[in-house]
């Protein structure tokens, strides 16, 4: 089963950061509102004016020579599509929560920091764990990252652990989705294919990673393997061990199929997390593999958060980001000119990028969004983000849309023009907001773009909430919001007892999950950018209702008129994680 850690949060609406640039407004007065980020001193909010007095926009905004507007597709998504990777997940459950981080994520090898389901006016209060061991001999890094002691070779088949069943008897699962697809009802799409995790995890459970699509194949990794299913019927069409556990691994691949996946130094309890493995997806190839220097405390704590930007990998953490070429491992660029260094990218063909200052106060670091040449380093564009606030997520890196707070007190989204020029910031609609990151599903590795629940497409910014009456049900609703104005424009309200979550837009349209609820299915649902009736484009069969539900946190993906739930962390007791579904695709 899928077990992430932490505890939910308080709910709310947008925190209020900034002034209203000139003409700002309220919400209509019919329809009053939270306050928003803007911090209004009239109208409906009755909040007194923010910290900036009113000035034209809260930053000062210092684009560099480049000026180039930002291209292609947004965060995470698909070579094919306009935005985001193939599919969010959603919690049928709420996820976990936990604080933001700045300059960097400290959870390292063996810690964790609590998760933030942050979608509140007040935070949750975060904090971090860490499990400490005894380095024992953890062999030492060498002068060009790697380390002195020799990993156990990969190999290009088979799989990793007890009772794993790649290619093994899947008959069981094959009557299991039988069974199901003969209570159809009319307009039901069929449970295509299932697989059960199948392996035997050391206690405590580990991350999942993907799914990645390539061609007809969708990949997850866990543990020591990599494997890759026929979208069509499940089939095991590949199975690569690892050298070592896998740690990290970007929200997306390349355009022709490639990830590079974070792996430990060596297979020692305590290895460190600074390794890559290259891994093509569509043949279960594993290419180069290179290791890197965590220099210093905060290097070894910090977090990762990887991205892949055209034929670039960057590892970014605390305070620096090292960057790879994909294709053949050359390094690219390490740390930057100045006192000011990356700390992670929004994966897509725009490098969207948060940075930290140093800044004489070691317990202070000033935050940018910068755009920077993946290939090269060099920074084409930066957005000074005001003192005491901090980047937390990319929400999207085209349109430029992202999540920034103030220690666990404030809230704000922040949206900015391709040249990197303040645009608006996001207020009013519905409050309760509701998404969770990698930071609140995984233990390991935490992406700057890896938000459930949130979509971009056009010029309309859509979130979801989370429960509108928690004493009539799992209902919520889906707000969108104007890019150009960040004005509230309307909502959509789930069944009672079905939420809906965003996953991403396709022509024109919002895609969103519905999640089963007990005598009803769940499926895919798409809305146009006016609101109104949303329609659903796959429906799943009723019959499937509990195996949804199954899925404690699913991590659903659409693609190609076909719906997939994975898990991004398996655990389980007695060795429930062999037989626990660790994949389910449905579609007609």
């Amino acid at each position: 089963m899928s077990q992430p850690p932490g505890q939910q949060p308080p709910q709310g609406g947008f925190g209020a950061p900034y002034d209203p640039p000139p003409g700002a407004y309220p919400p209509p007065a019919a329809q009053p509102q939270p306050a928003g980020p803007y911090g209004q001193s009239a109208g409906p909010y009755g909040q007194p004016a923010g910290p900036y007095g009113n000035q034209p926009g809260p930053y000062g905004s210092q684009p560099g020579p480049y000026n180039q507007p930002a291209q292609g597709s947004g965060y995470g998504y698909p070579p094919q599509q306009q935005h985001h990777q193939p599919g969010y997940g959603y919690p049928t459950q709420p996820p976990q929560p936990g604080g933001p981080r700045g300059g960097g994520r400290f959870r390292g090898r063996t810690g964790m920091l609590i998760g933030g389901l942050l979608a509140v006016v007040l935070l949750a209060g975060g904090g971090i764990w860490l499990a400490t061991g005894d380095d024992g001999d953890d062999p030492k890094p060498t002068a060009n990252g790697g380390h002195s002691s020799a990993p156990p070779a990969p190999s290009p088949t088979g799989s990793g652990g007890k009772g794993d069943d790649e290619g093994g008897d899947t008959s069981d699962l094959r009557a299991e989705a039988d069974a199901i697809n003969a209570k159809r009802k009319a307009g039901e799409a069929k449970v295509l294919w299932l697989r059960k995790g199948g392996v035997d995890l050391p206690e405590g459970g580990r991350d999942v990673y993907g799914p990645w699509f390539a061609g007809d194949t969708v990949v997850t990794a866990m543990y020591h393997t990599v494997t890759g299913y026929s979208v069509t019927d499940g089939t095991v069409k590949w199975s690569a061990r690892l050298p070592t556990e896998a740690c990290a691994a970007p929200t997306r691949p390349t355009a022709d199929g490639k990830i590079v996946v974070g792996i430990a130094h060596s297979t020692a309890d305590d290895a460190t997390c600074d390794n890559l493995q290259m891994v093509d997806l569509r043949t279960g190839k594993l290419g180069w593999r290179k290791g890197y220097v965590r220099e210093g405390a905060w290097d070894g704590l910090s977090d990762l958060a990887m991205s892949i930007n055209g034929d670039t990998v960057t590892v970014g953490r605390t305070s620096r980001t090292d960057a790879f070429r994909v294709s053949d491992g050359k390094v690219l660029f390490g740390k930057l000119p100045g006192n000011c260094q990356p700390f992670g990218f929004a994966s897509g063909p725009v490098a969207i990028a948060a940075a930290s200052c140093q800044t004489a106060a070691d317990d202070h670091k000033e935050h940018q969004v910068q755009r920077i040449d993946p290939a090269t380093g060099k920074v084409q564009w930066t957005y000074k983000v005001k003192k005491g606030w901090q980047v937390e997520q990319i929400y999207s890196a085209d349109p430029i849309v992202v999540s920034l707070t103030q220690g666990n007190a404030k809230w704000g989204v922040l949206v900015l023009n391709a040249d990197g020029t303040y645009r608006t910031q996001l207020s009013g609609g519905p409050a309760n907001y509701l998404r969770s990151c990698d930071k609140d599903l995984r233990v390991q590795g935490s992406n700057l773009d890896s938000c459930v629940g949130v979509a971009a497409g056009g010029n309309t910014f859509y979130m979801a909430t989370g429960p509108v009456d928690a004493k009539a049900g799992a209902g919520n609703k889906v707000a969108a919001f104007d890019l150009s104005t960040g004005r509230f424009k309307w909502a959509v309200a789930s069944p009672a007892d079905q939420p809906l979550t965003p996953l991403r837009t396709e022509g024109g349209k919002l895609l969103m999950s519905l999640a089963a609820a007990g005598n009803k299915g769940g499926g895919i649902a798409s809305l146009p950018p006016t609101g109104g009736d949303w329609d659903m484009v796959l429906r799943h069969p009723v019959a499937a209702a509990p195996l949804e539900r199954d899925f404690l946190t699913p991590f659903v993906s659409y693609v190609d008129g076909r719906s997939f739930f994975t898990h991004k962390r398996m655990s389980g007791m007695d060795d429930d994680e062999v037989e626990a579904r660790s994949i389910a695709a449905f579609g007609d």
